[in-house]
């Protein structure tokens, strides 16, 4: 690849050239050279990145701290001798070793840490509770029932070993990925926030075990506080338990092999809860990944909001951190000491694969955003509440405020806060996990592989030749650009493509025909090439997620006047229905409270993270239809007034007035809103804009339909894994007969599917002895109710 073009900009963003890291393919390229160049950024400079959200942290949104937007990026894997204060010869063959033993390390003693986390409340009062801890006993009693959490509570840094480890991740990193680019834009806001003596807490969205290492290592290059990372993975060699608590990797007890099982035990989360409470004291900072799906590792979040709530903390500083990979590494791995050598002897043999791009967000206050109040979860509502009348009562109720997940943070979490809302409805934290899911995504970068997996997936999954899948590469780079989307390449559209298609090539069917030079595209008929391509083009589903719900309230209008003129004309004409279709010319008017309504019932089935949390339903949905007017797919049209809109006294209705005290409202909510009506633009480009905007959300409702249909081959009641994993086999099988559609039978969208379900009122839980049980609703199990929902699933599937 060639070196990214933006005026000196990002002098150290090379891409790594395609003959000496990628396989060769076995065909060429035949398109001229004149093709244009694949722009890293729009202008000068690149879009800025990472802002604060300014409706929950303006404060925080207006200290720069001294923050950069033309730094550019750097490769953490080109270590040369001008990064150490020695030169030579010698020096540039030992100038990692030298960088990194430069580097500054702040050491993280022990120091009655143990006593403290024993002597807290939270602790103490789990174990008065506990049984095999008789009231009065002494505190070597108490440390006998801490025995499995000693070694975590232990987790210390060494200087040394942490300066070897990032010597020895270099080295690894180095033979995996062809380069690790880091933006610097807010690193120098990082280092004004330490020296400030802000307690710095990371999070970005769990996606690969390689996350965990990547964080420590860019602050350990960059001369900042290492911070104590959650690991969520299993470690099972003792070896390598004792170097990892070392470096300061907090991981779970031996005996528990996930996150669930280990929060099962009545002493693990107070013992977490006190031991962050005991590093914010110490100074220290700390990592959290956050799952997106499930929000685990949201707890961590939890407790330390509760400990700014309690004023044990004064303040936090949260740091979103968005990691892209070219290819997401293997994750469902068990960390071993024998894995760790089989990874080791694979990588020998391996030329580097793909490149990274860090992002890190500008810092912002937790205390700001938790007690403005400018993040609103009063309108939070079940999302049984807000669809169930709309499905069975035939869209007769509209549905306003924004659905309530609260099983995206434990229950027992939720417990500690003492809220006075029921344990399981802390909204507060949820809203605070989620925002942070958010703002993790939105500062990822899309790689080049991202990109060309969309386009294969959602535009061309019949295949597609290899002159149009350039042109469409250069304009969804445009439409990303416009949206202020990082975007992780750049050069000749020929070399970025070239270097795309390698990394994807597993993944697809290349055919190149003697008689034609261009060749054909098309993704391999698998799952697993399915699920890979799926899982690069989350990020571009983000992106455009706006108009994603904005083309499905569309499809789903046309759909119904489509079906209604079809029935009419055979009503009236007796016309034959393949004739109709081949007839059909008519010019739609779709009305704006019609399909804005018809987006805001599709934004509460959307999975959590895709819409900021202090954003409201309404206004999301009302976004999502703008969208598709800047797009240039709909053209707006005022609906003609009897009454001429400065005409103010012949308004029919008095004037609305509202409290003054109120925030939100503006002078204009007072005044009747302008109707509108829209039309489909009529530019060539505009039906494929359109459903290629429709397709990115079709896996996620596909696998919601086909759990619907699942729920009449399982006897319930069942336990949750067990039901999720017949769920999954279930879209599994669906999609094997079908031969298509297999990005909505992963795991991640079985549970998905499911959990909406269960918020829908469709599936119910109950507790008892051997954990939670999940059987369906008897209001469902009438067929005709669930014909109902999968009709009003279905409006919306684009096929």
């Amino acid at each position: 690849m060639v070196q990214e073009e933006n005026d000196g900009i990002n002098r150290d963003m090379i891409i790594p050239p395609i003959q000496d890291n990628r396989p060769t393919l076995s065909w060429q390229f035949t398109i001229k050279d004149k093709m244009t160049l694949v722009p890293p950024c729009l202008g000068k400079f690149r879009p800025a990145v990472g802002q604060c959200c300014h409706q929950c942290t303006p404060d925080s949104l207006r200290k720069k701290h001294g923050q950069n937007s033309s730094l550019g990026f750097r490769n953490l894997l080109s270590v040369n001798e001008t990064q150490t204060r020695f030169r030579g010869w010698l020096v540039r063959r030992v100038c990692c070793m030298l960088f990194v033993s430069g580097c500054k390390v702040y050491a993280s003693p022990v120091v009655n840490r143990l006593e403290n986390v024993c002597q807290s409340n939270r602790v103490k009062e789990v174990l008065a509770a506990d049984q095999k801890t008789p009231a009065g006993q002494d505190s070597q009693g108490q440390i006998n029932r801490l025995t499995p959490f000693l070694p975590l509570i232990k987790t210390c840094i060494s200087p040394g070993l942490l300066r070897f480890m990032g010597w020895v991740m270099l080295k690894m990193l180095s033979s995996v990925f062809g380069n690790i680019q880091v933006n610097l834009n807010h690193l120098s806001a990082l280092h004004s926030v330490s020296q400030e003596g802000s307690l710095l807490v990371y999070v970005h969205v769990r996606q690969s075990i390689m996350d965990c290492a990547l964080i420590p290592l860019v602050l350990l290059c960059h001369n900042l506080r290492v911070p104590y990372t959650v690991c969520p993975h299993q470690v099972y060699s003792s070896p390598l338990r004792s170097i990892l608590q070392r470096v300061g990797v907090v991981l779970l007890p031996l005996s528990a092999l996930t996150e669930q099982e280990a929060e099962m035990d009545s002493l693990y989360s107070p013992v977490m809860a006190s031991l962050v409470r005991e590093l914010l004291h110490e100074g220290q900072a700390i990592s959290v990944g956050v799952s997106a799906e499930s929000g685990q590792g949201g707890q961590w979040l939890a407790h330390i909001r509760q400990l700014i709530k309690e004023r044990s903390v004064p303040d936090v500083s949260l740091v979103p951190v968005g990691i892209s990979y070219d290819c997401v590494p293997e994750t469902n791995i068990q960390v071993s000491l024998s894995t760790v050598f089989q990874w080791l002897w694979s990588v020998m043999w391996k030329r580097p694969e793909g490149s990274v791009r860090i992002h890190f967000a500008q810092p912002f206050s937790l205390k700001e955003m938790c007690e403005s109040g400018r993040c609103r979860v009063d309108e939070w509502l079940p999302l049984q509440d807000l669809l169930l009348p709309v499905i069975l009562d035939n869209g007769t109720v509209r549905a306003f405020g924004r659905r309530q997940m609260s099983w995206l943070l434990p229950s027992h979490c939720a417990s500690e806060l003492k809220e006075p809302t029921p344990p399981d409805k802390d909204t507060l934290s949820i809203a605070i996990i989620l925002h942070l899911v958010f703002s993790a995504t939105s500062c990822m970068a899309v790689m080049s592989t991202s990109l060309v997996s969309s386009l294969l997936l959602y535009k061309h999954c019949k295949g597609v030749r290899l002159s149009v899948l350039c042109r469409d590469v250069a304009w969804l780079t445009e439409e990303l650009l416009f949206r202020n989307k990082d975007v992780g390449f750049g050069g000749n559209l020929t070399e970025v493509l070239h270097y795309s298609l390698s990394l994807l090539a597993p993944h697809l069917i290349i055919a190149a025909l003697p008689s034609r030079e261009d060749p054909f595209i098309v993704p391999r008929p698998s799952l697993t090439a399915a699920l890979h391509l799926s899982l690069q083009a989350q990020i571009v589903i983000h992106t455009f997620i706006p108009e994603a719900v904005g083309a499905c309230a569309v499809s789903a209008m046309l759909c119904e006047v489509a079906v209604s003129v079809v029935s009419s004309s055979v009503n009236s004409d007796g016309v034959d229905g393949v004739k109709v279709r081949g007839d059909m010319d008519f010019d739609v008017v779709l009305c704006q409270s019609e399909l804005t309504e018809r987006a805001l019932q599709l934004c509460h089935l959307l999975p959590p993270g895709f819409m900021p949390p202090c954003q409201s339903s309404q206004s999301f949905a009302l976004d999502a239809i703008d969208s598709l007017v800047r797009c240039g797919i709909l053209i707006m049209e005022e609906i003609p007034r009897d009454v001429p809109i400065c005409d103010f006294w012949k308004k029919e209705g008095a004037l609305a007035w509202t409290s003054s005290d109120d925030p939100y409202q503006s002078d204009s909510d007072c005044e009747e809103q302008d109707l509108h009506s829209y039309k489909i633009s009529q530019p060539s480009q505009c039906p494929e804009m359109l459903f290629f905007l429709c397709s990115l959300l079709a896996g996620h409702l596909r696998a919601l339909c086909w759990t619907t249909t699942a729920l009449d081959f399982i006897d319930t009641p069942l336990p949750e894994s067990k039901f999720v994993a017949q769920i999954h086999s279930c879209l599994c099988d669906t999609a094997n007969k079908k031969k298509q559609h297999y990005e909505s039978c992963s795991e991640e969208a079985a549970y998905t599917a499911v959990r909406t379900l269960i918020d829908l009122g469709v599936i119910t839980e109950e507790r008892q002895e051997g954990g939670v049980f999940l059987r369906v609703c008897p209001l469902f199990q009438l067929p005709e109710n669930r014909q109902k929902l999968q009709h009003f699933i279905k409006q919306y599937l684009y096929n």
